[in-house]
């Protein structure tokens, strides 16, 4: 694929899905700003790696639940790479226990970084794109955002309301040319999964019709789909990539 040079932002760029969804759009040409909060080192690493390879990549610093963070990181990847034409809202928590024992501080956390945070980072990065006509959300969900899950079920909630936002804004944004659009992650190996028992991971792979946990890079595979020309009529939509799970 030839270059694209066109900046893209990537919260949550140091993890498991946001390493290789940054990876896959260094590779794809894009200008690509890492986001993190705290695994500084691990983005700096990648960056690093990517930019020995011969593409653009940055590391920037960007706590996504606090609102002065995703000002902080608007501006410092302008003046960097420039505007950015691409945003893919990754970045998330979660915590496994009853509802009833979750914390009123935690339950705020997990909305302002799973949800809340996107929306204003989505709202600080629409005025360029609407401007020029041009632009992408894509917003990385999960199949709990669309069913539920028990003893997850603040980050239930936090996710459903991402499908929402990317619903809903797809259709105020299409008729400027800006697409918005969803992945919906089934169980895909990464460090948040990290904690399940051998046992617990063989049932619910038992459960999922292709037979194994996603790889990251299923993810980043969608990501690009979505954010390149083939899926230039495609807005408003949930792209689930679960294998056949829900």
């Amino acid at each position: 694929m030839g270059r694209i040079k066109k900046a893209a932002i990537v919260t949550g760029g140091s993890g498991g899905i946001g390493g290789a969804v940054s990876r896959r759009l260094a590779q794809a040409g894009y200008l690509t700003a890492i986001g993190y909060n705290r695994d500084k080192a691990s983005a700096e690493k990648l960056a690093e790696e990517l930019r020995t390879q011969g593409f653009t990549a940055e590391a920037f610093h960007c706590d996504i639940a606090d609102p002065s963070g995703t000002a902080d990181l608007l501006k410092a990847v302008e003046n960097t790479l420039g505007e950015c034409e691409l945003l893919v809202n990754n970045a998330g928590i979660a915590d496994i226990g009853l509802f009833t024992d979750l914390t009123d501080e935690r339950l705020t956390e997990i909305m302002n970084t799973d949800l809340l945070g996107h929306m204003r980072l989505t709202k600080a990065v629409l005025p360029a794109m609407l401007r020029r006509h041009e632009g992408c959300v894509i917003n990385i969900s999960s199949v709990w955002g669309e069913c539920g899950a028990s003893c997850e079920v603040a980050y239930s909630a936090a996710k459903a309301g991402l499908i929402g936002f990317t619903k809903a804004l797809a259709k105020e944004c299409a008729p400027s040319g800006v697409r918005v659009n969803c992945v919906s992650c089934g169980l895909i190996d990464t460090k948040m999964n990290s904690t399940l028992s051998s046992e617990d991971l063989s049932a619910v792979t038992d459960e999922i019709p292709m037979g194994r946990m996603g790889k990251p890079d299923d993810i980043a595979d969608a990501v690009l789909f979505l954010a390149g020309s083939s899926a230039a009529y495609i807005t408003g939509q949930v792209l689930r990539v679960d294998g056949g799970w829900i």
